[in-house]
């Protein structure tokens, strides 16, 4: 799989010190824990991947009953939005054609991308891999210009914009899991370095929108959301933007000083050097380490 870095776009998550220390474990072992409630599923939902199956168990710790409802309502919104999923995938399947991976295909294909990705760039949205081969999505919330890019779209369109961004994180972190073995997930690092209390009320909407929706869409995707660099204002912030997150996502919550504070563009992880390299050390200590 030819993924190092994906430039993808902005989902809002979020930052407190890792409590314990986020594993990664095998697929193959988790195959093994979860084989019965998989097999038991297989005879009664209309999805046969044991991949997709496995993330249903772990999120949902073997419910079957529940599992079974989740997944045929999520079967229904792939019917209902055929054209986010299909333009997902083929997205992925272009930016995989060359020897290495093109992010110009995904962005292209993005909702809306004509005016969207007027203000969203990877300066300021990117998606890398840790080192221990997670996906790490990285945000700078205050260097996109919500209130104009707001007036341009609707909250709906919005919303479908991150939509979209998530189900392509979704195939290639599947992808991944695969081919690796290691049961891949999304850490997302949201700098809040100049965020500002003022920001566009219908953009944390949409993402409060997506964030809702893709907590449904995607069991066991989401690692810890870490919130870097947040100014001193720390009560009101929290206040403003903790209640978009499903309470789920709620309790991965981790915050931090310090990571990405002093780079300037993220563009500049995609590459290897001393910013990409210091930074993903400072995500082994605060994710990976006790």
């Amino acid at each position: 799989m030819k993924l190092n870095t994906v430039v993808v776009t902005v989902f809002f998550s979020g930052i407190f010190r890792v409590a314990n220390a986020f594993s990664q474990p095998k697929v193959s072992d988790l195959l093994g824990k979860h084989k019965e409630t998989i097999d038991e599923l297989k005879k009664s939902c209309d999805l046969d991947d044991d991949l997709t199956l496995l993330r249903y168990c772990v999120e949902y710790e073997d419910d079957v009953a529940l599992i079974s409802e989740k997944i045929a309502k999520n079967l229904q919104w792939r019917e209902n939005n055929k054209a986010i999923c299909e333009a997902a995938k083929k997205a992925v399947e272009e930016a995989q054609a060359g020897e290495k991976w093109d992010n110009g295909p995904v962005r292209d294909a993005a909702p809306y991308s004509s005016v969207i990705n007027q203000y969203i760039t990877p300066s300021q949205v990117l998606t890398t891999t840790s080192n221990k081969g997670d996906f790490l999505y990285c945000i700078r919330a205050a260097k996109i210009n919500d209130k104009e890019l707001m007036s341009k779209v609707t909250v709906e369109q919005m919303t479908e914009f991150f939509i979209y961004c998530k189900e392509v994180l979704n195939i290639v972190s599947l992808e991944r899991s695969r081919s690796t073995d290691n049961f891949i997930r999304v850490i997302t690092a949201n700098d809040l370095k100049g965020i500002s209390l003022t920001g566009d009320a219908t953009f944390r909407k949409a993402l409060s929108a997506s964030s809702k929706q893709a907590t449904e869409l995607y069991p066991a995707l989401s690692g810890p959301t870490l919130l870097l660099n947040l100014p001193t204002l720390l009560g009101a912030i929290a206040k403003l933007f903790t209640p978009l997150f499903p309470k789920k996502v709620q309790e991965k919550l981790r915050f931090e000083q310090g990571p990405l504070s002093a780079v300037e563009d993220l563009s500049s992880l995609s590459s290897p050097g001393s910013e990409r390299e210091s930074f993903l050390s400072e995500i082994d200590t605060l994710v990976y380490s006790n």
